[in-house]
């Protein structure tokens, strides 16, 4: 038999391009990667299910679980984690000296549901005392004006959530002082292009998610892979086909991160802060699989349903596919 043919949309990583380039196959599938930006790619996934697989955003994800059936199953495979520490901004005369100080303040967000401000929502509340219904949120496009949420929400009364006018941005608004803060995952425009008039509420970010992660143990997970319902319900076997291969392509780019004959990326001392994240936060410090990310999984989920984004709180072992959480052994 031929083997099946799927298309992947995702970003390009070192932890998928071996699968990119054909140096890892994926067993019965010829796969065509695409190489997309992560917002094209997710727009496209939930608003018309175009691909048969793809990266997704966790937040929207989860959101998906509502429809019966759900479009998506996801694999254990986390294309992009990120500590967001650096993801908070805020404007330099708002009174934001301190992360507790966003209490009562004007938020920006591009989407309310994006997984990014899903967890600095929930580390703000956690601990540094900002509860999620003490702060008022205005979503819209950061750089460019008309950016809807791709997933729909509908969320409690008890949030203060509006929409930016529609030729607005928020980055403007924020260089502007008409919004105090902005969570976001991208770095806005201002602030790179050394605006003195925004600056980061965490000033030292390094320091912040170092001492997050000492307190917590989570790193946090940001995007999984997600195989089209259709396709999944069809042929079962690409679950666990898939992960495989996945799970050869981060080993790897582990393998390779350490050559240190040659700089594979414009980061001077990248060897040296590559042994110092093993040193910090373990060898397989980039792990796929429920067991090991147990505690940013069940965090996360919580964090979900306290914002009002999903109706119940989810286990970990419920938004994966079965197939991807065991595998056969000699």
């Amino acid at each position: 038999m031929p083997p099946l043919h799927l298309t992947f949309a995702c970003g390009d990583y070192d932890r998928t391009r071996a699968l990119a380039e054909g140096a890892v196959r994926a067993d019965g599938i010829d796969l065509t990667y695409l190489r997309l930006p992560v917002e094209e790619t997710f727009f496209r996934m939930m608003r018309h299910q175009e691909f048969e697989v793809a990266e997704l955003s966790l937040s929207s994800y989860v959101l998906s679980l509502r429809a019966d059936p759900a479009p998506f199953v996801a694999l254990p495979v986390f294309t992009s984690r990120m500590f967001r520490h650096g993801a908070l901004y805020c404007h330099a005369d708002s009174g934001i000296c301190r992360p507790e100080d966003l209490r009562g303040k004007r938020v920006g967000t591009p989407e309310y549901q994006l997984t990014a401000c899903v967890w600095m929502r929930g580390i703000l509340a956690d601990r540094h005392g900002v509860p999620v219904d003490s702060v008022s949120y205005l979503t819209g496009g950061q750089e460019t004006p008309g950016r809807i949420e791709k997933a729909g929400v509908d969320l409690p009364d008890s949030l203060s959530i509006s929409r930016i006018p529609e030729d607005r941005t928020l980055a403007a608004m924020l260089a502007e002082g008409e919004i105090d803060a902005l969570c976001t995952p991208r770095v806005p425009s201002p602030f790179a292009a050394g605006d003195p008039r925004v600056r980061r509420v965490f000033p030292d970010v390094i320091a912040a998610e170092k001492e997050y992660y000492a307190a917590t143990g989570i790193f946090p997970v940001m995007h999984v892979v997600v195989i089209r319902r259709d396709v999944y319900d069809r042929h079962r076997w690409v679950a666990q086909s898939l992960y495989k291969a996945l799970l050869a392509a981060r080993d790897a780019a582990y393998e390779n991160l350490y050559d240190t004959s040659a700089l594979r990326f414009m980061l001077p001392w990248l060897t040296p802060q590559l042994e110092e994240a093993r040193a910090l936060l373990g060898r397989d410090y980039w792990s796929y699989g429920v067991e090991g990310n147990r505690e940013a999984l069940e965090t996360f989920l919580r964090y979900h349903h306290e914002q009002g984004l999903s109706s119940r709180r989810w286990r970990p072992e419920e938004i994966f596919a079965p197939e991807s959480l065991e595998s056969a052994v000699i």
